[in-house]
């Protein structure tokens, strides 16, 4: 018969088993953030920066904050905002991929739990290595969601490694949702009560944009922008281009944009029986 102390010990094993065994953070160049562990990203192929048209000015920004942040040197977090579909996730691994192309030592690492943050910052705090920590598509419904990111970024107890910064993608530019009312419009006799110095309230909500010392906007594009990125993309994998084809793909998706521009790449890529992957 088993021992009862050695049959006590493994049922307590499987309702609290041992954490996951992560990769080695050295050794690849992108990782996701699940679970506890440092997992491989199974396939980082950022598309090279030269196909990413129309935020040039974005592009050298980032560049330069990671070149920093790859070589030791003081480094920014970074909040790029805008319009959604504009190429904000696309130019964070583009401009890390290149940084890494040129020999740096940095680690893109994706993270969707805000609150597993500084066990992160715990494990990468020893590692002789760069890491840019992806937020991507981050936004909060109030004020109070935001603050536990604020603390984290600055003012909180623990500093945060210097091997790593933040870079977080947001259709809103002060990440937290604004109504009218705390914009300056007039409020109506019934609607509910309001902060006692309107201020307040406003500061609370700008406080975690605030936290980012380099902030990259996006806007719409206008169709010489669009069909210049789906000319670019066509010609990097040989794909026919037809402005007026292209044009009626965004129109009929009400959009135009980076991410529309790619979606109709893709469209054409299909047509022509062609993998864009074997190619990128």
């Amino acid at each position: 018969m088993t021992d009862p102390l050695e049959r006590i010990a493994a049922a307590l094993e499987r309702l609290a088993p041992p954490p996951p065994v992560g990769d080695d953070p050295r050794a690849h160049p992108a990782y996701v953030w699940r679970d506890g562990a440092l997992i491989a990203a199974r396939a980082f192929a950022p598309l090279p920066l030269e196909l990413l048209i129309g935020v040039e000015r974005q592009r050298d920004a980032l560049l330069v904050n990671l070149r920093r942040l790859a070589a030791g040197a003081a480094a920014q977090d970074v909040l790029l905002w805008g319009a959604r579909g504009t190429g904000k996730s696309a130019l964070v691994k583009a401009t890390i991929g290149a940084v890494q192309a040129e020999g740096g030592d940095i680690a893109l690492v994706e993270v969707a739990a805000i609150d597993t943050l500084p066990k992160l910052f715990a494990r990468l705090a020893g590692v002789p290595r760069a890491f840019a920590l992806f937020l991507d598509d981050l936004g909060f419904d109030g004020a109070a969601e935001a603050r536990t990111l604020r603390s984290l970024l600055e003012g909180g107890a623990e500093a945060r490694p210097d091997n790593v910064r933040l870079l977080v993608t947001a259709n809103r530019r002060h990440l937290v949702a604004r109504d009218m009312v705390e914009q300056g419009a007039a409020a109506s006799a019934g609607s509910e009560a309001q902060a006692i110095n309107p201020r307040d309230s406003i500061d609370d909500q700008l406080a975690l944009a605030d936290r980012f010392g380099l902030s990259l906007g996006f806007h719409v594009l206008d169709q010489d922008a669009y069909c210049a990125i789906v000319a670019a993309y066509a010609g990097h994998y040989d794909l026919p281009f037809d402005a007026g084809q292209a044009i009626n793909w965004a129109t009929r998706r009400g959009s135009r944009s980076g991410r529309v521009a790619w979606q109709y790449i893709v469209e054409l890529a299909g047509r022509a029986g062609r993998d864009l992957r074997q190619i990128r």
